[in-house]
C-alpha cells in the first residue's frame, strides 16, 4: 500500500508551499504511483519523492521532470522554483554535510579534521596497514574520502558481506569494466587476487567477515588473498581484534602495522564543523561552535550524530548561518537522529509503519550491528523503503540496502527496543536466511534443508520472505515425509507383533504369517534405503553426476517411488544461444509448422530467428518494433502470421511464411491480448470487448464482429483449436470458459478453480494455466465442467511462462530455471531441469515435436535446448563410466541384493 505522506503546514516556509503544490499537481495528475512517475520523468523515485517532501528544494532539473510527468509546463514551474530558490537561503539544497551516511570519494572536498591520519596512511611503506576503532570513530569515512580519494592508482575497494568472493569481483568489475561472474570463478584461487589487481586494496568493515560470513572456507579465502597482495589497508571495528588473532596468516601481516584511530582532537573537531561550511560560503555562530565542541570532544561514536546534527541544523540556518537556535531546534547531538527517524517512521501509514520496522530489523545483526540485504531478500514496499531513503537512514544501491550507520541503531530509541524484543528472532531469522541462500545456491537440494530439532527451534511469528517461506514450507513437508515413513514402519512392526502372537496361538497359520511379515519388513526396508539412496544421489549430483544417475536409476528399480522417479531428470541438458539481444526477452512464440522463433523484447522489438540445423550464427530479422515493451506474441495454426502486442495497447501484424519478415498492418486498435481464432485475429481492449479481425494480408483489415464476455478487463486470450471455446483470463487471475461459435450470443461455461496468470489451448483440447508456483493442466472435453488431471510444481520460483505441446510441458521460473515434464498415464514425470540463464526466464516454448525448448529471459539470450527424448535408463547408462561397484552398492543400499543398473 503506498505510503502517507508527511502533513506539510504549508505556512512554514515558501519551500513547504512549494512542496504542497507539487503534492495537489501529482493528484490532479491521477496521484500515480512514485514508481510510475519514475518511469515518466526518468529520475528515481527516491529523488521525486524527496521534491515533494518539503525537507529540502529539489533541483532545478528533478522539478521539470516531475511537473512534466504530471503534464504541466516545466517551464511555469522553473520560473516557481527560481522564486522560491531566491526567497531565501533555507531553499539550497547542497548541503555541506552528509549527515548519517559515510562521507565517499567524491565528498573529499568537505572531509576535514583527519588529515593527519590520511597522510600516515598514504605515506606508509607497509605493505598490509590495520585500521582499528570503535563504531563510529569515522573509518570508512577516512579510508574512502581521506585514502581512496587521494591516492592517484585505481583502488580497489569493498566489504566482505556474506560471500567476500562475489564482493570482491563485483567491486572489481566496477573498476575494470570486466564481468562480475567471470571474475569470481577466476578469483576462486585466492593468488589470483594479486595478479588481476597489483595495486592498493581496501577492505572497509572487515568485521563483517565474522558477522556476515559464516562459511570458514570464504574467511581464510579473503585472508589468504589479501596477505598476498601488494598494498592491502582494512578498517576493523576494535571489538573485533581478537576474531582477527584466529588467523595466524592475519597475525603476521598485521605485526607491527595497527593503526588506532580514537576521538578527534579539539582541533580536529573544529576543522571538522567550521571547514565544510566555509567551503560553500557559510559560518558556525560562535555559541554553537562552543556547544557543539562541548557535546562531542573526547567522544569516539559521536561523528555521525554530530555529522547529522549538522545536516539538520543547516536546514534551519539563518541566512549562511548555523546557529544555536538552529541546532536546538534540530533536537541536538543527542536526539537529532533519533527525531529524523522518528517523523519518518510516524509519517507512514499503519501498514507501512509495520514494513519499515520489518525492514530495519532485517538489517541489522543480534550483535547490533549492520548488515547489507537484498533488495529482493527485503520483498519492501518500494515507497516505504524510499521514504527512508530520502532521511539518509538506509543507503540503496544496485547490491543492496543497509543502514546509513550504526549510530542509528544506538541514536534511535526505537529501534533499540525493537531489537532487544526481537534479538533471538533476529539470530533465528539470520540463521534461516543464511540456509535459504545455500539451498537456493545448490538448486534447492534437500540436503541442505532443516531436520528435527533445528526445525523445530525456528520460532514462530517471524517475518518471512517468499524464499525462506518456501525453504520452511519444504523443510516441513521433508520432515513430514521421514515421520509418516516412520509410523508406517511403527504401524508395520506393531502389525507384525501382533501376528507372531498370533502364530502361538495359531499354529496352523504360522507359515503364512511369517511369509506376510518378511515381505512386509523386506519392503519397509526397501523402501527406507530407497528414500535414503535418493537423497544422497541428489546431494552426490555436483561432485560425482555419473555415480548420482546410477543410484538414482537404481532407487527406482528397487522401488518405484516418485521421489525416486523425480531423481532420473536431467540435468545437464546442452543448449547454445541463438541470438544475444539488445534487451530482455518480454514475450515468446515457436512455429507451430515451420523451425523459427519470434521473440519480443523490452525495448519494443519483434525479431524473427530461424531455429533450423544451419551452422550458427542463426539467421534473424526484425519483424516490427512497438514505442513499449512488447507482452504478447501470437502465430496463426499456419506459422505464417505473427501478431504482437506491447505496453502502449498497439497491435502490429507480421507475414512469416517465407522466413523473412514483412509487416501487413496495423491493426486501429488500443489491446491488452491477443489470440488467434482460426484465420481471425481477436483483440480485447480495456473494457473486456472482443474485436474480431479477417483480411489481414489485405490492404486494410476488416473488423468482422465485437462480443462482449461480461468479465470486465482481460490479461490473456486462448482458443481451442475448434473455435468454438474461448479461454479468458480476468485482471483477477480467473480463467473463464465461454462458447463463442457465435460471437453475437456468446455464453459464460465454467469457472476453473485454480488462480491463474495465463491460459493455453493445445491441438487435443487440453488447458494450461499458470499459477503463482504451479502449472494446472484440464479436461474440457465437456467446457462446462473441465476437470483438472494434473498439477505440476515450479520447484519454489515463480512461474513465469509455460507451454504445452507434444506431450511434454515446459515450466519458466523467475529463479533462472526451466522444467521439461513428461505427461503420461499416470503423474507427470520432471524429464530435465535446464540450467543457463544468468537472470529470470521470462518467457519458454516448445518446437513443434516437442524435442526442444527454446527459452528467453532478462539476461537477454535466446537459447535452443536440446532435451534427450529416450528412455532415462538408456541415457543414464550411455554416460555411467565407471560403472557402480559393489562396494558403492552397498555404501548407498546396505545388504540388499547387488543389482547394478548399468552392465557392461
Amino acid at each position: 500500500m503506498p505510503r502517507r505522506e508527511r502533513p506539510l503546514d504549508e505556512g512554514e516556509s515558501g519551500l513547504l508551499r512549494f512542496a504542497a503544490d507539487l503534492r495537489r499537481l501529482r493528484e490532479r495528475a491521477g496521484s500515480p504511483t512514485y514508481r510510475e512517475l519514475s518511469r515518466r520523468a526518468h529520475y528515481s523515485a527516491a529523488a521525486l519523492s524527496e521534491a515533494a517532501g518539503g525537507r529540502k528544494l529539489p533541483s532545478l532539473a528533478v522539478t521539470k521532470a516531475y511537473a512534466k510527468a504530471c503534464d504541466a509546463d516545466p517551464e511555469e514551474w522553473a520560473r516557481r522554483w527560481r522564486a522560491v530558490a531566491e526567497a531565501g537561503p533555507r531553499a539550497a539544497n547542497d548541503s555541506p554535510y552528509v549527515g548519517l551516511a559515510m562521507f565517499q570519494p567524491g565528498d573529499a572536498p568537505k572531509f576535514f579534521g583527519r588529515e593527519r591520519v590520511t597522510a600516515e596512511l598514504l605515506s606508509t611503506k607497509n605493505r598490509f596497514t590495520g585500521l582499528f576503532g570503535p563504531s563510529g570513530v569515522g573509518k570508512s569515512s577516512l579510508l574512502r574520502a581521506g585514502l581512496v580519494a587521494r591516492t592517484r592508482e585505481p583502488v580497489l575497494l569493498f566489504t566482505p558481506g556474506a560471500n567476500p568472493v562475489e564482493e570482491c569481483a563485483i567491486a572489481l568489475a566496477r573498476l575494470t569494466g570486466g564481468e562480475a561472474v567471470a571474475l569470481a570463478r577466476e578469483l576462486q584461487d585466492p593468488a589470483r587476487l594479486r595478479r588481476v589487481h597489483g595495486h592498493l586494496v581496501v577492505v572497509d568493515q572487515f568485521e563483517e567477515l565474522f558477522t556476515l560470513c559464516r562459511d570458514e572456507e570464504l574467511r581464510q579465502w579473503l585472508v589468504t588473498a589479501l596477505v598476498g597482495c601488494t598494498k592491502v589497508v582494512i578498517g576493523v571495528r576494535a571489538d573485533y581484534y581478537g576474531h582477527c588473532a584466529r588467523h595466524p596468516d592475519l597475525v603476521e601481516a598485521l605485526a607491527g602495522a595497527q593503526l588506532l584511530l580514537g576521538p578527534m582532537t579539539p582541533d580536529e573537531l573544529r576543522l571538522a564543523i567550521t571547514e565544510p561550511a566555509a567551503v560553500v560560503g557559510a559560518k558556525v555562530e560562535t555559541a554553537l561552535l562552543a556547544r557543539l565542541m562541548a557535546d562531542a570532544v573526547g567522544q569516539a561514536a559521536v561523528l555521525p550524530l554530530l555529522s547529522h546534527a549538522l545536516a539538520q541544523t543547516w536546514q534551519h540556518r539563518r541566512g549562511m548561518t548555523l546557529t544555536l537556535a538552529g541546532y536546538e531546534e534540530v533536537g541536538g547531538l543527542e536526539h537529532a537522529v533519533a527525531r529524523t527517524a522518528q517523523e519518518v517512521f510516524d509519517s507512514l501509514s499503519p501498514q507501512g509503519r509495520e514494513q519499515a520496522k520489518r525492514i530495519l530489523l532485517r538489517l541489522v545483526t543480534a550483535e547490533d550491528t549492520k548488515r547489507r540485504a537484498q533488495h529482493a531478500e527485503l520483498e519492501a514496499d518500494d515507497e516505504v523503503l524510499f521514504a527512508l531513503a530520502a532521511a539518509r537512514l538506509v543507503v540503496i544501491d544496485r547490491d543492496g540496502v543497509e543502514l546509513a550507520h550504526e549510530a542509528l541503531i544506538r541514536s534511535w530509541p526505537a529501534l533499540q527496543r525493537w531489537v532487544e524484543e526481537e534479538r533471538e528472532n533476529i539470530k533465528a531469522q539470520r540463521e534461516l536466511t543464511h540456509a535459504t541462500q545455500t539451498w537456493e545456491s545448490l538448486d534447492r537440494d534437500a540436503g541442505v534443508l532443516f531436520r528435527g530439532r533445528r526445525l523445530a527451534n525456528v520460532p514462530e511469528g517471524l517475518s518471512l520472505n517468499a524464499g525462506e517461506r518456501a525453504f520452511l514450507a519444504a523443510s516441513r513437508a521433508a520432515e513430514q515425509e521421514v515421520s509418516r515413513s516412520a509410523r508406517r514402519r511403527t504401524r508395520r512392526q506393531r502389525q507384525l507383533l501382533a501376528a507372531l502372537a498370533a502364530l502361538v496361538v495359531v499354529a496352523a497359520s504360522s507359515t503364512v504369517f511369517a511369509l506376510q511379515a518378511g515381505r512386509t519388513a523386506d519392503e519397509q526396508r526397501a523402501n527406507a534405503a530407497v528414500l535414503r539412496a535418493v537423497g544422497e544421489a541428489a546431494a552426490l549430483r555436483s561432485t560425482n553426476p555419473a555415480l548420482a544417475q546410477q543410484v538414482a536409476l537404481a532407487a527406482y528399480r528397487l522401488v518405484p517411488l516418485p521421489q525416486a522417479r523425480n531423481g532420473l531428470r536431467q540435468e545437464d541438458v546442452p543448449s547454445q544461444v541463438l541470438r544475444e539481444a539488445q534487451s530482455d526477452v518480454t514475450a515468446l512464440v515457436v512455429g507451430p509448422t515451420q523451425q523459427q522463433v519470434a521473440t519480443g523484447h523490452r525495448d519494443g522489438t519483434v525479431v524473427l530467428t530461424s531455429l533450423d540445423d544451419l551452422p550458427s550464427p542463426r539467421t534473424s530479422h526484425d519483424a516490427t518494433r512497438h514505442s513499449g515493451a512488447v507482452t504478447a506474441l501470437a502465430m496463426d495454426s499456419t506459422g505464417g502470421l505473427v501478431a504482437s502486442v506491447s505496453d502502449d495497447g498497439a497491435v502490429h501484424v507480421v507475414d512469416v511464411s517465407l522466413g523473412k519478415p514483412r509487416e501487413l498492418a496495423v491493426l486501429p486498435v488500443r489491446a491488452a491480448a491477443i489470440a488467434w481464432q482460426g484465420t481471425a485475429l481477436v483483440t480485447t481492449d480495456a473494457d473486456g470487448t472482443l474485436s474480431f479481425w479477417t483480411d489481414l494480408r489485405q490492404d486494410r483489415p476488416r473488423l468482422l464482429t465485437t462480443a462482449q464476455l461480461g468479465l470486465g478487463p482481460l490479461v490473456g486470450l486462448s482458443f481451442r483449436q475448434d473455435g468454438r471455446v474461448l479461454a479468458a483470463v480476468t485482471t483477477g487471475h480467473a480463467v473463464h470458459l465461454a462458447d463463442v461459435s457465435d460471437p453475437r450470443d456468446v455464453k459464460l461455461l465454467s469457472l476453473t478453480r485454480e488462480f491463474a496468470g495465463d491460459a493455453q489451448f493445445t491441438g487435443d483440447g487440453a488447458l494450461l494455466t499458470t499459477a503463482r508456483t504451479a502449472v494446472h493442466l484440464w479436461d474440457t472435453a465437456d467446457p462446462r465442467a473441465p476437470v483438472l488431471r494434473a498439477e505440476i510444481p515450479s520447484g519454489g520460483g515463480e512461474v513465469t511462462s509455460a507451454w504445452l505441446g507434444a506431450g511434454r510441458v515446459a515450466v519458466a521460473t523467475d529463479d533462472g530455471l526451466v522444467r521439461l515434464w513428461r505427461l503420461g498415464d499416470g503423474d507427470p514425470v520432471e524429464q530435465a531441469l535446464l540450467r543457463g540463464h544468468a537472470g529470470p526466464v521470462t518467457a519458454a516454448g516448445l518446437t513443434p515435436k516437442g524435442d526442444g525448448v527454446v527459452t528467453g529471459g532478462a539476461d537477454r539470450a535466446v537459447r535452443l535446448w536440446n532435451a534427450d527424448p529416450r528412455d532415462p535408463s538408456v541415457r543414464i547408462c550411455e554416460q555411467a563410466i565407471p560403472r557402480m561397484s559393489r562396494e558403492e552398492w552397498e555404501r548407498f543400499f546396505g545388504d540388499l541384493d547387488f543389482t547394478p543398473p548399468c552392465r557392461d
